[in-house]
């Protein structure tokens, strides 16, 4: 993704590019944007299988985790999760590793009793040398289900809860991880929205 030349290069992804370097500056980010522009594959997907696997690219100015991290991705509901995240980073269970975590990075996995086709966790091969791991999650579980374990990188596609929200800063705090959201606000300037616009105004400059 994100290639140097041709019809889907990366220059024309500016706000990706943003996305991606204000990870370096900022623990909390969201891509607030309308459908179908890759707010889940090109930005929240992608970023996260970076930081799973430790292969960034060489034009990458972001955020880096020189380590194996522990991971969180979540959307709205267990199916839905399956459907959208889960899919877009492992590809579907019985062709593991055609999405954006590559094959040969994924060591191993565990199915969620109650969904089906539905993972638990994956165990991901970091450059490093070591395993990074990441849970499956959705919103539909509650805050509680948020509660607990200290995380280096949470994702969270379509808007969640304020108290899913205010739990996962939580999580990242004392590792100084990272949050990420990628969603369109469909339900308007809600408080979660309104946590990243002061005054309700997009910034004029991005």
């Amino acid at each position: 993704m994100y290639p140097d030349r041709g019809p889907l290069r990366r220059d024309l992804y500016g706000k990706h590019l943003a996305f991606f370097s204000d990870g370096k500056r900022y623990r909390e980010r969201l891509f607030l944007a309308a459908n179908r522009v890759g707010k889940t594959e090109g930005a929240g997907g992608y970023e996260t299988a970076l930081h799973l696997t430790g292969l960034y690219p060489r034009w990458w100015k972001g955020w880096r985790f020189a380590r194996p991290i522990k991971a969180w991705a979540a959307g709205d509901t267990r199916e839905t999760t399956r459907d959208i995240v889960q899919a877009k980073l492992l590809g579907p269970l019985d062709e593991m590793g055609t999405g954006l975590l590559p094959g040969r990075f994924i060591l191993s996995f565990k199915r969620k009793s109650g969904v089906q086709d539905s993972v638990d966790f994956v165990k991901v091969r970091h450059v490093s040398g070591g395993t990074s791991v990441l849970k499956f999650k959705s919103y539909d579980q509650k805050r509680h289900a948020f509660q607990g374990t200290e995380q280096d990188l949470i994702w969270l596609d379509e808007e969640p809860p304020l108290d899913v929200y205010s739990e996962c800063l939580v999580r990242t705090m004392t590792t100084n991880g990272r949050l990420m959201l990628t969603f369109t606000p469909l339900k308007g300037i809600s408080d979660v929205v309104m946590a990243f616009l002061p005054g309700g105004k997009l910034p004029e400059d991005r």
